[in-house]
Order: C-alpha cells, then sequence, then structure tokens
C-alpha cells in the first residue's frame, strides 16, 4: 500500500516536472523565438530589455492563463463525470459552458459598458443552466439519476446554441470583437485578466479538493452511499454546483473551449486510477498541460495567424470523444 501510494506520488512530481517544461517551451514559442535558458532566465529577473517587454507582456500572461483555466476545466470535468457516473460528461456537452456563454455574450453584444460584470453573469448564467438541467431531469420517484442529468444537458446544450446563434445575427455589426471569444482564444489576453479570474479560480480549486470525498463516495454507487448516511441528490448538487463555478469562470474570460473536461479526466484515471484524491490534484495539472500544448500549438503550426485554442482542442477532442464512445464509455 506504501508503495503503490509512492508510486502515486511519484506520477504526480513527474508530470509537475513536464509542466514546467511545457511551460518554458510555450514562453519561448512564438514570432520571435526564445530559448528555455533565455526564458527561464527572463522569469528570474535576468533577460534583457527585448525579453523582459515580448516574454512579460505577452506571453507570460497567456500561458498563465492557459495554465488556470485548463485546471479549471479539467476539475469541473472530473466532478461532473462523478455526478453523472459516466465518462463522457463535459461542462460543454451538459450545458454549464453554453449557459455561461449566453450570459457573457450578453454583456458583450447588448451592454457593452458593463464588461467588468462578466464573471458574474457567467456563473449566474452556469448555474441557471444548471438549474434547467436538474429541473428537467428530477423525478418525485428517485431523484436524479444520471442518465436523466446527461439527456437534460443535451438539450439545454441546444437551446442555449440557439441563443448564442440568435444574438450573433441580431447583433452582427459588433460580432468581431466578440468572435475570438466564442472560438475560445486566448489571444490579446494580458496580466489584467489573469488578476480577473485567478482569485475566482483559487476559490473553486480549493472547494474541489474539499469535494473529494463525496466524489469518491459516489463511485461507490447508490447503496453503498446510502448505507454510509449520505444523501446522493445532495452531494449530486454539491459537485455540480463546484463543477459550473469552475467552467462558468473559464467561459467568461476565453469563451468556449471544449473536450478539456473530457479528455482530461479520463487521462488521469487511466495514469493513476478512479481515486479522486490522486485523480483530482493530477487532473488540474494535466489540465494546465493540456490547454498549453493546444493554445502554443495554434500559435505556432500557423504562424504568423493564431487559432484560437478552442478550435484546436475540438480538432483534437472531437476524435477522442468518438473513441471513448467506441470503447464503450456510453
Amino acid at each position: 500500500m506504501v508503495k503503490k501510494g509512492r508510486n502515486k506520488t511519484g506520477l504526480i512530481v513527474i508530470v509537475g516536472i513536464v509542466l514546467a517544461i511545457a511551460i518554458l517551451a510555450a514562453i519561448g514559442i512564438g514570432s520571435v523565438r526564445f530559448s528555455p535558458l533565455e526564458s527561464l532566465m527572463t522569469l528570474i529577473g535576468q533577460g534583457d530589455a527585448r525579453s523582459n517587454t515580448i516574454l512579460w507582456d505577452i506571453r507570460i500572461p497567456r500561458v498563465l492563463l492557459a495554465l488556470i483555466i485548463g485546471a479549471n476545466l479539467a476539475a469541473s470535468g472530473a466532478l461532473l463525470q462523478a455526478v453523472m457516473l459516466n465518462p463522457l460528461a463535459d461542462p460543454g456537452l451538459t450545458g454549464v459552458s453554453s449557459g455561461a456563454a449566453v450570459a457573457a455574450l450578453f454583456i458583450m453584444l447588448v451592454v457593452p459598458g458593463y464588461s467588468s460584470f462578466i464573471p458574474i453573469a457567467a456563473i449566474i448564467g452556469g448555474g441557471f443552466a444548471a438549474v434547467m438541467v436538474y429541473a428537467m431531469a428530477w423525478k418525485r420517484v428517485g431523484g436524479f439519476t444520471p442518465i436523466r442529468i446527461i439527456l437534460s444537458g443535451v438539450a439545454i446544450n441546444a437551446v442555449f446554441g440557439g441563443v448564442i446563434g440568435l444574438l450573433s445575427i441580431l447583433y452582427s455589426d459588433r460580432l468581431p470583437a466578440a468572435l475570438q471569444w466564442l472560438n475560445g482564444s486566448l489571444n490579446g489576453k494580458g496580466m489584467g485578466d489573469v488578476m480577473v479570474i485567478l482569485p475566482y479560480s483559487i476559490v473553486g480549486w480549493i472547494a474541489a479538493l474539499f469535494c473529494v470525498r463525496k466524489a469518491n463516495v459516489l463511485r461507490l454507487g447508490e447503496q453503498t452511499a446510502h448505507h454510509l448516511g449520505q444523501n446522493m441528490n445532495q452531494v449530486r448538487f454539491v459537485l455540480s454546483l463546484v463543477a459550473v463555478y469552475l467552467a462558468a469562470v473559464s467561459v467568461s474570460t476565453v469563451g468556449l473551449v471544449g473536450f478539456v473536461g473530457l479528455v482530461v479526466p479520463h487521462i488521469a484515471r487511466l495514469l493513476i486510477g478512479s481515486d479522486y484524491r490522486f485523480s483530482l490534484p493530477l487532473g488540474l495539472m494535466l489540465g494546465a498541460i493540456v490547454l498549453l500544448v493546444a493554445d502554443t500549438a495554434g500559435r505556432a503550426l500557423f504562424s504568423p495567424l493564431q487559432i484560437p485554442a478552442g478550435i484546436i482542442m475540438a480538432i483534437a477532442g472531437g476524435p477522442y470523444f468518438l473513441y471513448l464512445m467506441r470503447r464503450g464509455g456510453a
């Protein structure tokens, strides 16, 4: 048992090292390239004026944002998969992201003067979507079941997707400003965006870690959890609340980035097992790595064009979703 725990801890350390390497590589890649040593020297305050300007003003904020958003979406997906007992659950597939996106896009296009309220509006929108999903999924006898929650989420996702399309048509003259956001782009983000989302994210990470025990209880199944004195509907609600919060604050900052919450928890379970004490912390790091790699690929593959990370994740995540389905994941 001790040896197994050490192996898991060692794996988390290895992933942490990979994360550090990915950060140095992402900082150095761009129209102006920097070696890992130059990037490291700049990070510790020993860079020249040119590297300080390029890295600290443009690339480092973008890298930090990718790390934060990736961790948020991975944690959100992991909690939703625990709630629904389904490895195909994801904030983007269950209506949560779409609800947050509608609220944020409404402010961007209809009342842009209130843009400072976008994070709060996104949380409210995501929460409203979650309430609708659970209201549709609830039955007086039996309460919630994972399959009803998923089907309700698909329906709500379709409705909010239609609302996004309607807003895009009605306010097409203002759409160019929000187009990158709709595609999940980190382009043009600065340290101000990092400072806005970081406090929200830290609260979400702490809440997610406190949910580890409840997530493990859900994994045991309805009957076992009942014998342990757990109210399953209440546990599902609490975990969903944290998942909605993490997804909503992410959407408010960079828009719709799909499949991180689907792919990362699955990879974490393959690497370290289903125990959320280990898979959730590992998932946070893997989520940061996955979105950072997606954003870096979007910057590097078609330079000088910059492809939004949301598009890269959709291209990579769609086939992965089909792979999971073929393996019997749904």
